[in-house]
């Protein structure tokens, strides 16, 4: 009797096995779904990485271990001992740690543009420039990149664009489509969704950079295990059908916190007041995403006020799962950086983000009100 499973198997093994030499060396030669090592590649990963490139339209792609093993590996791609990148200063805090103080010690040296240069990058590119990472909508303040802009920018200086997709996702934009080289996901938020997967994807435009990116992910141990491969590619089914609730919700949400005299400002690109308004709502397909942020007076114990009297959401230092989470900012993913920079960036005591589940919105609002009522 044959066995066709609807769904892939998960291939829980390290290693796979050969009949004889001849099958080693078949391996070796010819290109195609074959298996070695889990390290060097496995039919649930592949699967997860071609259902994604498929998604944002690229030309290859290689699941790593986390996000961050996602943004090291694009920029090890094009970047090596003496050169130099560029990033956006408004960037998830984790990006900037891996930059600043792991791959200097490398030999890779980083500058941080002010959102006001980041379309000229004039006096930013130096002979050893080698690319830009940047964020489709910013973490945590919700600033909205104007994708096909910035890639003129870069191919006008000749550097790449490397782009942190996660808080839009390929539902909202396809970055590559835009002129981006390459597109990088923690695949542990929104592709996941379920808050039970830490992964991360490369996604390139270009199918011999996609090659570079997977002997780096097999060197340097980046890879994604089975188990969470099977897990990612089971969410990433219902992604189309996540984001639009996620967005309806965080949309619905935004609208009402504004409203709120306890709020002194909401960050939410689906806001007609907010600054990237138009853009995103034509970069985003009519569709905002389900993250936002908003300010309470910057008061730490009005804070602690607030996620004390919370029933229902938790305060969580993550983002993106179908349940709705707070996190704070300025005390988790932004920790490293110093008092003034956050500052500068408006990461103020008082910022709370939001990460809007697919729950009913009226239950949202009844514990949010709750809370607020206790600041």
């Amino acid at each position: 009797m044959s066995i066709s499973p609807k769904t892939t198997p998960i291939y829980q093994t390290s290693v796979f096995t050969f009949d004889d030499l001849n099958a080693l060396e078949n391996y070796f030669a010819e290109p195609g779904p074959q298996y070695m090592y889990t390290r060097y590649g496995n039919p649930n990963t592949d699967e997860l990485a071609q259902e994604i490139n498929q998604l944002e339209k690229g030309a290859g792609a290689v699941v790593t271990s986390s996000g961050m093993s996602a943004i090291l590996t694009a920029v090890l791609v094009y970047a090596q001992a003496g050169d130099h990148v560029l990033c956006a200063e408004e960037i998830y805090g984790g990006s900037s740690s891996l930059l600043s103080q792991e791959l200097t010690r490398v030999g890779i040296s980083v500058t941080y543009v002010p959102t006001v240069d980041i379309y000229s990058l004039e006096g930013y590119v130096q002979e050893n420039t080698k690319l830009l990472l940047a964020e489709t909508i910013s973490n945590p303040m919700m600033m909205v990149m104007d994708l096909q802009r910035l890639a003129q920018t870069c191919q006008q200086k000749n550097i790449k664009l490397v782009i942190d997709n996660t808080f839009a996702s390929p539902v909202i934009t396809r970055p590559l489509g835009l002129g981006a080289d390459v597109v990088i996901h923690s695949v542990t938020k929104y592709l996941s969704g379920h808050s039970d997967v830490t992964a991360g994807v490369v996604v390139t435009k270009e199918a011999e950079t996609a090659t570079r990116a997977a002997q780096i992910m097999r060197t340097w141990g980046l890879n994604l295990s089975p188990f969470e491969g099977w897990l990612a590619a089971r969410g990433l089914k219902t992604l189309k059908l996540r984001m639009r609730e996620h967005s309806a919700n965080a949309l619905a949400l935004a609208q009402w916190l504004q409203q709120q005299p306890q709020i002194q400002a909401v960050f939410y690109p689906g806001l007609p007041d907010h600054p990237q308004h138009e853009l995103a709502k034509s970069q985003g397909n009519g569709l905002y995403g389900g993250m936002l942020s908003f300010r309470l007076a910057d008061e730490a114990e009005a804070v602690n006020r607030f996620m004390r009297a919370l029933t229902h959401i938790p305060f969580a230092p993550s983002l993106a799962g179908v349940t709705t989470s707070i996190s704070y900012p300025a005390g988790t993913s932004h920790r490293g950086l110093t008092a003034e920079q956050r500052e500068n960036l408006g990461i103020t005591v008082g910022l709370i983000r939001l990460s809007v589940g697919i729950e009913e919105v009226k239950g949202l609002k009844v514990d949010l009100g709750k809370a607020l009522a206790a600041v």
